[in-house]
């Protein structure tokens, strides 16, 4: 017989949890209805972070024991507290997904099995233009999380220098994410080139500890993962719970919290406490949106010292003026004769 569903209060509208006892995280017996209790505790910075944003649902119906699915398209059959926005994909195929603006709407997510919340970066209203520039600070398997954290110091500090702020949290994995507003004006490729071009300042600053190294067997230290900003390409939010044995959290951190942070600290079990004691650390993000043009001025001065566009992930179409899509061993082994022998 199915377990009798559960029903929770959020935001005062009712929300059934199915199977509520289901065990999610099996290392410290965490259930779906738990995990639905931790996103309503923290529910004001969760929706911080994908309150009027198109989101795709990562489903982890059976925990994270099995590998997560992602579902790009809206389910047909949506409660009133969940809207659609329809976005467009590098492929240049459209969906509606998902809106999520009130706490209903995060239990219905999380009872849909999405454990994390990967919104994309920007509003409802408008599709095309970004209003948050995503720096994503992915340690490479030498890398400690000591690094990570200095990398983010550096570009925290070189964002202050181009006139803008950016807020840091964990990623809830062994990364940093860093988030700026930005104002929407400009499309994704202008975004991401604005990323790129601040990583790479950050790796001439610290080549020893920075890479915007696309290719993996060119990378050392911590990659600043310039395509996070791409389209389609999403990041776990704010106060997201992710797949570790533990449930650590993504944890919005003030900068002077974070030289001191560890990653184990933040989980599902002690980070309610903290958001009702210290409130949310990024809740100043939505003060002040900034341009892109300084980003973007460092971008064309590093364009005429010959650094140009850098690839794409391998399943967008081939944009104008990005280098060959292949790993740099191969092309020097295929430009050395060592590729397959054509006849004749």
């Amino acid at each position: 017989m199915a377990e009798q569903a559960a029903l929770v209060t959020a935001g005062g509208i009712e929300v059934p949890v199915t199977n509520p006892g289901k065990v999610y995280f099996p290392a410290i017996g965490l259930t779906k209805l738990e995990l639905v209790q931790y996103y309503l505790a923290v529910g004001e910075g969760a929706l911080r972070g994908v309150a009027n944003r198109p989101m795709v649902l990562k489903r982890f119906v059976d925990g994270i024991g099995a590998p997560p699915f992602f579902q790009k398209r809206a389910p047909p059959k949506l409660p009133p507290y969940v809207r659609t926005a329809r976005v467009t994909f590098p492929s240049g195929r459209w969906a509606n997904l998902p809106v999520i603006d009130s706490l209903a709407g995060l239990a219905w997510a999380v009872n849909l099995g999405c454990i994390d919340l990967n919104p994309w970066p920007v509003r409802a209203d408008d599709v095309e233009h970004p209003d948050e520039l995503r720096f994503d600070l992915d340690p490479t398997p030498e890398a400690d999380f000591g690094q990570v954290k200095e990398a983010a110091l550096l570009v925290g500090e070189l964002l202050r220098a181009y006139g803008m702020e950016g807020y840091p949290k964990t990623s809830g994995s062994r990364g940093i994410h860093i988030y700026v507003r930005i104002l929407p004006r400009w499309e994704f490729t202008a975004v991401r080139r604005a990323a790129l071009a601040l990583g790479r300042e950050a790796e001439r600053r610290a080549p020893g500890l920075v890479t915007t190294a696309w290719w993996k067997e060119e990378r050392h230290g911590v990659f600043i993962d310039y395509n996070q900003n791409a389209r389609d390409r999403t990041v776990a939010s704010a106060y997201s719970v992710r797949p570790t044995p533990n449930a650590q959290v993504s944890m919005p951190l003030t900068w002077a919290e974070l030289p001191g942070a560890e990653l184990a600290a933040f989980t599902v079990a002690t980070v309610p406490a903290r958001f009702a004691e210290r409130g949310d650390a990024m809740a100043a993000i939505d003060g002040r949106a900034y341009s892109l043009e300084p980003l973007l001025a460092l971008s064309r001065e590093q364009e005429r010292a010959g650094l140009g566009d850098a690839p794409y992930p391998p399943h967008f179409p081939k944009a104008p003026g990005e280098p060959k899509r292949v790993q740099p061993s191969r092309a020097r082994k295929d430009g050395d004769g060592g590729g397959r022998r054509r006849k004749a």
